[in-house]
């Protein structure tokens, strides 16, 4: 097709039926395979909240805003339900105008006069990315468009690495801060919202992203693995892919550069989703024969033909080229904040082509597709092995297993103990610690005044007001944002043990594998999926004053310094990139940590984590078994969703010259 014959493009699933003329082409209507068990999205409910927003502020640009929560002291009980009211505000004012995310389909495609297609290309400059990501004030509603540009990301530096997945994940922890946030604040407003309407706090999060410019990877758009993104990384909501451009379209199961916007009218498949929800898609693992779009109606029934257009033609001309394409799957998973969740398992080449009769008597289009060779193992992969382990570990791995818990029935779900490197047992020869001990004395410090609700606590409560006026969790147990110190109902609360506010103290909700590795010597991996905000278990160990500490370290013991830790509680809702006067929580505020914990001699399972300077894991400080500030608790929270068999790790910090080794099994 000529550029001259071509029409400017437009959104192809509004377009209407255009007459074929010489002058305008017909432009077929997108009719995009939708995932099966995917709800539509509609118009999110809106937030409700008496406090108004305050008149908007310049936004802070990328570079000061990135890393964290800035410093700043204050806060206090109104500082901080102010934060809190502003956020609802803007989810109120933004929501009464949003409507269902979907995918643009603004694609560009590689031409066809270029042979070597698949040709290394330069990668973005990282500064040059983060300039891209424009914050726009309030009010603005001019959302920046999908690029044209298809590149290819190869060769990456280290340090490249560590940028781009520090920049998607950041991105992913705003985008779950600000879900959760909005679940937080639907479940105190829920007896005015309409009945047996599900919030979908997913979209919200979404378009607030959107409309501060803070969706990735729209000013280029990456063929192959995605700077950042790993095989394996779980995700519970389509419109985090969306977020991230994994997989730009909000419902269509075919993510492709549609002909309007390539150089010469030819489209380009770059990722699909394979939901299994289809009767004619086969999933083998390494090998797929996935079925094109369109033909179907509400009940997802084959009904009319489908024909070589739109998705299906884009997966066809990748073929023709040999691009490969990103595979998502998605499936159900109990247990999951959306009831599934979306797997990326790697590239795929689209090796052939064929059109068939399905199982309701209409023609198809199929495509099959074989997993690109040298990858990781698929995530979907690893979490049917995880799935076995759980119920059946010595059949799924008959030899490494020393002992299958750990903790010798202490935890709520056992530990299993993994080496199948070298004869170290070591592990099984320490007590295992469900909690930590402290002195006596701590029990005899501080309020013993608990909260009055015997039906369960909200958010005006006596332990509601400890923790600066909001409850710390929300109904489901989700950290909301993470705080200096919080306030858990203890044994002087009159609350029952469901209540909201009693989430660390239950102990573990999931089964831990402490194992062998070569890298990192000791390292500790969940058999569950764990969801960002979730509670993973408290770091435990024998209490010890500074002095007392000192002549164990001349013993050799080991020791541990929680004081050391890294605050990567700031990161956990940290709203910089939303609001430009963010303040981080500074109350409750806690005199600094003076203790340590000697775990030479009984330990759990979280003394076994590995350090990394990019965790999975942080440590938030909690009281909930006696109110003496200078020793809360040392509990362990995901940053991010943790795929099962996936290494945990903490941020140690940085040791000072008396606290002796970094990490004490590594």
């Amino acid at each position: 097709m000529g550029s001259s014959s071509m029409v400017p493009f437009q959104d192809l699933n509004l377009c209407p039926d255009l007459p074929t003329t010489s002058s305008t082409p017909l432009i077929p209507k997108i009719e995009p395979k939708l995932e099966p068990l995917d709800e539509p999205l509609t118009s999110p409910t809106p937030l409700h909240v008496s406090i108004p927003y305050p008149s908007s502020s310049p936004s802070p640009s990328p570079s000061s805003a990135a890393g964290g929560a800035g410093g700043g002291a204050g806060g206090g009980d109104a500082g901080l339900l102010s934060q809190y009211n502003r956020l609802g505000e803007l989810f109120r004012s933004t929501m009464a105008q949003a409507q269902a995310l979907q995918g643009n389909g603004d694609f560009s495609v590689l031409p066809d006069s270029d042979p070597d297609s698949r040709a290394l290309v330069p990668v973005p400059d990282p500064e040059a990315h983060l300039s891209s990501v424009i914050l726009r004030p309030r009010g603005a509603r001019k959302y920046q468009t999908r690029s044209s540009e298809l590149v290819r990301v190869m060769d990456l530096k280290p340090e490249d690495e560590r940028y781009f997945r520090d920049l998607v994940r950041n991105t992913r922890m705003l985008f779950d801060s600000l879900r959760v946030f909005a679940i937080a604040e639907d479940d105190k407003h829920k007896d005015v919202m309409v009945p047996h309407r599900r919030p979908r706090a997913d979209l919200k999060a979404a378009q607030v992203l959107r409309e501060r410019g803070l969706w990735l990877n729209r000013d280029k758009r990456v063929v192959g693995d995605l700077p950042g993104v790993s095989i394996g990384d779980v995700f519970f909501f389509r419109m985090e892919l969306c977020v991230i451009g994994l997989h730009g379209q909000a419902q269509a199961g075919i993510d492709y550069v549609p002909s309007s916007q390539s150089s010469n009218g030819e489209p380009i498949a770059t990722s699909i989703i394979v939901s299994g929800g289809y009767e004619d898609d086969e999933d083998a693992g390494d090998v797929i024969v996935y079925t094109g779009h369109g033909g179907q109606d509400k009940h997802n029934r084959q009904v009319v033909h489908q024909k070589l257009e739109c998705g299906n033609l884009a997966l066809e001309r990748s073929m023709n080229y040999g691009i490969e394409v990103r595979v998502i799957r998605g499936f159900k998973y109990e247990g999951s904040a959306s009831g599934k969740v979306y797997v990326y398992d790697g590239l795929y080449r689209i090796i052939e082509t064929w059109f068939d009769v399905g199982k309701s008597g209409f023609g198809v289009y199929k495509f099959k597709l074989v997993r690109i060779e040298n990858q990781m193992e698929m995530g979907s992969t690893m979490m049917k092995f995880a799935a076995m382990l759980r119920t059946r570990p010595l059949e799924a791995r008959p030899k490494g297993y020393v002992t299958l818990d750990l903790s010798r029935k202490k935890e709520n779900f056992p530990v299993f103990f993994f080496n199948d490197i070298d004869g170290d047992h070591d592990p099984i020869y320490y007590e295992y610690l469900m909690t930590t001990v402290f002195p006596p004395y701590v029990y005899n410090c501080g309020s013993t005044t608990g909260c009055d609700c015997v039906g369960g606590c909200m958010d005006d409560c006596l332990c509601a007001m400890k923790n600066g006026g909001e409850l710390a969790y929300d109904l489901n147990g989700i950290l909301v944002r993470g705080k200096p110190l919080i306030f858990e109902c203890g044994p002087h609360c009159r609350c029952p043990p469901t209540c909201r506010n009693r989430v660390t103290q239950k102990g573990v909700r999931n089964r831990f594998e402490v194992f062998r590795s070569r890298e990192t010597g000791w390292g500790v991996r969940s058999l569950d999926l764990i969801q960002a905000g979730s509670f993973i278990c408290e770091y435990a160990g024998v209490v010890l004053t500074r002095e007392q500490a000192q002549i164990f370290t001349m013993n050799g013991d080991n020791l541990i310094y929680p004081g050391r830790f890294a605050e990567r509680w700031k990161e956990w809702g940290n709203l910089t990139q939303i609001f430009s006067d963010y303040v981080c929580p500074a109350y409750p505020s806690i005199p600094p940590l003076d203790f340590a914990m000697d775990v030479s001699k009984m330990r759990n399972v979280a003394c076994y984590m590995s350090h990394s300077s990019s965790p999975n894991v942080l440590v938030q400080l909690v009281l909930y078994d006696h109110n003496n500030l200078s020793f809360p608790h040392i509990m362990l929270f995901a940053m991010e969703n943790i795929p099962p068999m996936r290494e945990l790790s903490l941020d140690y910090g940085v040791a000072e010259e008396w606290t002796g080794k970094l990490a004490i099994c590594n």
